[in-house]
């Protein structure tokens, strides 16, 4: 979520609680509608501590998931990066095919695949350069044993990177079902609810504006923290972005251009020429 539009929808739902509990209390008698105000207090207790247990566990649960997204990005990265070493081991023609399609493959990534887990359409699209190389490594029959080694680790290195590439992408979705986002709304309004019915006459505006805006405020910065790392990818402050993969390609395309003579079959965004 972008700051600015959290910014000002924090103040316009704090605006909107706070003119409910003051209309409320023009009407409300002295000392609140609750004749035992310490009975009140720990009932709204029990539901604000279970609000909260409940509000941690899902955020300590998708704070998991966004860390792990971003761990997966870089771990790909990294794999690809010891895959462009690991195919100069190969015959000259496959080093160079592999290579390419790994620069194709980062291009990808890095362009259109990033874009559409921003959108959250990834669905389950595989990235096609993978599919490329899979095609390129089953032509190839190693002849030395250097080779040979280099064809086994190519074939370990590629199976950590789609498992990389799954822990990176399994939250463009969200991650979140919906039935707990109801849960977790329906729980806010009857929060809300009972706490108009602390609205006192006798109690001062200002009194009664802080404490329903101050419970508003944080339920709803919590849940905009919810918000946030349920869609991990994209634009905003926090948001994952593919610098590792962009530091992948920068090292491929610049730093080893002078030992590795490649012709990407690909354009700047990774599609096929």
């Amino acid at each position: 979520m972008n700051v600015l539009w959290g910014l000002v929808a924090l103040v316009a739902i704090s605006a909107l609680t706070v003119t409910a509990m003051l209309t409320v209390r023009r009407r409300a008698p002295e000392g609140s509608y609750f004749s035992d105000g310490d009975r009140a207090s720990g009932v709204f207790g029990v539901l604000a501590t279970g609000f909260s247990v409940l509000l941690g566990f899902i955020i300590f649960l998708s704070f998991s998931s966004y860390d792990e997204s971003r761990s997966g990005a870089e771990t790909e990265a990294t794999i690809v990066t010891q895959q462009v070493e690991t195919a100069q081991f190969m015959d000259p023609t496959t080093a160079a095919q592999l290579t390419g399609q790994l620069m194709c493959y980062s291009r990808s990534v890095v362009g259109p695949e990033w874009d559409a887990l921003a959108d959250g359409t990834l669905d389950d699209a595989i990235n096609p350069w993978g599919a490329q190389m899979y095609l390129t490594l089953k032509t190839v029959e190693p002849q030395t044993d250097a080779e040979q080694s280099a064809y086994d680790r190519w074939m370990d290195q590629t199976t950590e990177r789609q498992q990389a590439r799954v822990d990176r992408i399994h939250g463009a979705e969200g991650i979140i079902p919906l039935p707990l986002w109801l849960t977790l709304f329906a729980i806010s309004g009857v929060i809300f609810v009972y706490m108009l019915f602390f609205a006192d006459r006798g109690e001062r505006a200002k009194t009664q504006a802080l404490l329903m805006g101050s419970v508003t405020a944080v339920i709803s910065l919590l849940l905009m923290l919810l918000v946030f790392f349920d869609h991990p990818h994209g634009d905003g402050v926090g948001k994952l972005h593919p610098i590792a993969m962009e530091r992948t390609l920068h090292l491929v395309e610049v730093q080893l251009q002078d030992d590795i003579e490649v012709e990407a079959p690909c354009d700047g965004d990774g599609q096929p020429q």
